[in-house]
C-alpha cells in the first residue's frame, strides 16, 4: 500500500510541473452519515493542479489533507486524499466538479482509508478567490465517512 502511496505521489508530481493553473483552499464543515455519532468537526486543505482541456472544462489532480475531530474519547480522524479532479464553468462564475481517486487513512490506528469522492460547486468571487462548498467522502470499512465542507480556495 505504502508503494502504490508513493507511486501516486511521484505521477501526481511529475504532472504538477506542466500545470496551468494551481490552487489551494481551505474547508470547514460537519460530519455526516455513518460516522456522525463520534465525529463533529471536519477541517480540510486541499491543493490543485488544473489544465484547461476546454473554454469551460479543467482537469487535473488534487491533495490535501482532512482532520476531523473525535468526539467522547474518539480518536481524532485523518485522511489524505489523492485524487482526480474535473471542473465544468457554467457561467456567471459558477461551476461544478467532482474529485475521485483514493484518501489514504492517516490516523487512528486502523483507518486504511478507502475509495474517495468529493462532488463540489463553487462561485468565483475574483479570478483568484472561489467560494466552495463539498460533500466529502471515503467508503471505509463499517461505513462510509462523510462530511459536509464549505470554504475558499486561492489561485496560486
Amino acid at each position: 500500500m505504502k508503494k502504490l502511496v508513493l507511486v501516486m505521489a511521484v505521477v501526481a508530481f511529475g504532472f504538477t510541473a506542466n500545470a496551468q493553473d494551481f490552487k489551494a483552499g481551505v474547508n470547514g464543515g460537519f460530519i455526516s452519515g455513518d460516522f456522525s455519532d463520534g465525529y463533529s468537526f471536519t477541517i480540510a486543505l486541499d491543493v490543485s493542479a488544473l489544465w484547461n482541456v476546454s473554454e469551460q472544462f479543467d482537469a487535473g489532480v488534487t491533495t490535501g489533507y482532512s482532520h476531523s475531530l473525535g468526539e467522547d474519547n474518539v480518536d481524532a480522524a485523518g485522511f489524505l486524499p489523492l485524487a482526480a479532479s474535473g471542473r465544468l464553468g457554467l457561467g456567471d462564475g459558477f461551476s461544478v466538479g467532482a474529485d475521485l481517486g483514493y484518501a489514504v487513512g492517516i490516523s487512528p490506528d486502523g483507518n486504511d482509508g478507502g475509495f474517495y469522492y468529493a462532488p463540489r460547486v463553487q462561485y468565483g468571487v475574483s479570478d483568484a478567490i472561489d467560494i466552495v462548498a463539498a460533500y466529502r467522502g471515503v467508503s471505509v470499512d463499517g461505513g462510509s465517512f462523510n462530511n459536509i465542507t464549505f470554504g475558499i480556495e486561492f489561485g496560486l
